[in-house]
């Protein structure tokens, strides 16, 4: 053979030659970071596809770089489609944070480093002001307010984000890629500020594994409820899909319920709401809505809201409950929509006045907020919504809220449609928390 024919013979066998080399994976992708749920902590998680030491190197911010490091753990998942792909998922807390300063870090092991990121250590104290960004219904396709919410979260706009279920679209799609794929995307925001969440329906798929293994929430549940505080307000995240998938077990919602008792009754304790006053939930599926979709929260015996009653026992619905300890700010998602709320409960308008609904009302204030974007677009209206339904709009887009102090809540709608323009906004006062301030 000619030296030339030789040469073009390796050259066309050069790509063979290159995929005959398996991978070697372990270099950290996904990042992005948690509350710990105690104050001066922060959960760093990101994922290698081969297993290698957990360790982040940190500094503050104008440090020696790196002059700290924490070791952690991984886990190993093994995603139930097909392929059985598997996955080592990190851990690691950091911990002794001093609030409100800031830190670089990076993550991974002497095999292969994250890029360097930064955040902000949360202010535990009870008279800061945190800001959040919420929604739900977030895919890696159609994400339409993703980019604005990266840049946002860049410039320091937000403290920590509320992701409200449903992600990507879904995690468990392509042998779990699609998860992975969703995972890189948000890192640009996650990776910087808190990314708390809660599961939602489309998190359903293999007992929602893909959702329990990649986020790491305060507690022992899995993510899947727990509740943590942050400046004058205490915060539930739960799972509205116990009351929907009773196959994964039916003692999910019992033992959730429970939890959810005893956490507002702990919350409610005079000392503690004395310091934190706010209690604000988060869950996917709303107990109210105006879509025209005929989603659960359409229908006035909402299993969320009321219970079921083909289950042994009843299982109780959650209106009466946080009705009963005095919840203020209810947030929710599933609808791709956004829609505010007059002050409601049992199906009627409890507002605090005529001219100011907002101030002291006598019920909770219900935010409604899936339109962040997907590929399944947004989801039409009722022409006809009941009283209660106070504003609502199809465009695509997010809301923010900061709570302020011990009385006032601020919340408003941004428009990714209208190229960021503020859409809605309110204010919510009250000058006493919990059930004794509504009778």
């Amino acid at each position: 053979m000619s030296p030339v024919h030789a040469a073009c013979a390796l050259l066309f066998a050069a790509p063979l030659l290159v995929l005959s080399v398996p991978p070697i994976w372990t270099q950290p992708e996904q990042v992005h970071l948690s509350y710990g749920g105690m104050p001066g902590t922060m959960v760093v998680t990101w994922t290698t596809f081969n297993e290698t030491e957990s360790k982040v190197e940190y500094s503050l911010l104008g440090a020696r770089l790196f002059e700290m490091s924490a070791i952690g753990h991984a886990t190993l998942f093994v995603d139930s489609g097909t392929e059985k792909r598997k996955m080592f998922i990190h851990r690691v807390t950091l911990r002794g944070l001093k609030p409100a300063a800031s830190y670089v870090y990076h993550c991974g092991s002497e095999e292969g480093w994250s890029d360097v990121f930064f955040f902000t250590a949360l202010n535990d104290s009870t008279t800061s002001s945190p800001r959040f960004a919420f929604y739900g219904d977030l895919g890696n396709e159609n994400p339409q307010s993703l980019a604005r919410l990266q840049k946002e979260t860049q410039l320091g706009t937000y403290d920590v984000i509320l992701h409200i279920g449903d992600f990507a679209y879904d995690m468990h799609e392509d042998n779990a890629r699609i998860g992975d794929e969703f995972m890189r995307q948000i890192e640009s925001i996650a990776a910087y500020v808190p990314y708390m969440t809660c599961p939602g329906n489309h998190e359903a798929t293999y007992n929602f594994s893909n959702y329990r293994n990649r986020f790491s929430m305060p507690g022992q549940t899995e993510s899947l409820w727990y509740s943590w505080n942050l400046g004058s307000a205490h915060i539930i995240s739960i799972s509205t899909e116990v009351y929907f998938y009773l196959d994964f077990g039916q003692d999910l919602l019992f033992k959730q319920y429970d939890w959810l008792e005893k956490d507002l009754e702990e919350a409610n304790k005079p000392e503690n709401r004395a310091v934190r006053p706010w209690i604000i939930t988060m869950g996917h599926r709303p107990m109210y809505c105006s879509d025209d979709d005929q989603d659960d929260c359409t229908k006035f015996e909402s299993y969320v809201r009321l219970g079921r009653n083909d289950t042994k026992p009843p299982a109780p619905g959650l209106e009466d409950l946080f009705y009963r300890y005095g919840v203020d700010v209810e947030l929710w998602a599933h609808e791709h929509t956004y829609e505010r709320l007059w002050p409601v409960y049992g199906d009627k308008v409890f507002n605090g006045s005529r001219e100011q609904p907002y101030v002291n009302p006598k019920a909770p204030v219900h935010i409604i907020t899936g339109s962040a974007g997907c590929r399944e677009k947004t989801d039409k209206f009722n022409p006809n919504p009941k009283e209660w339904s106070a504003f609502r709009s199809r465009d695509y887009g997010y809301s923010r809220m900061q709570v302020v102090n011990g009385t006032h809540l601020y919340l408003e709608q941004v428009s990714d449609d209208q190229n960021g323009k503020v859409i809605d906004s309110i204010w919510v006062v009250k000058e006493k928390h919990g059930f004794s301030a509504r009778v």
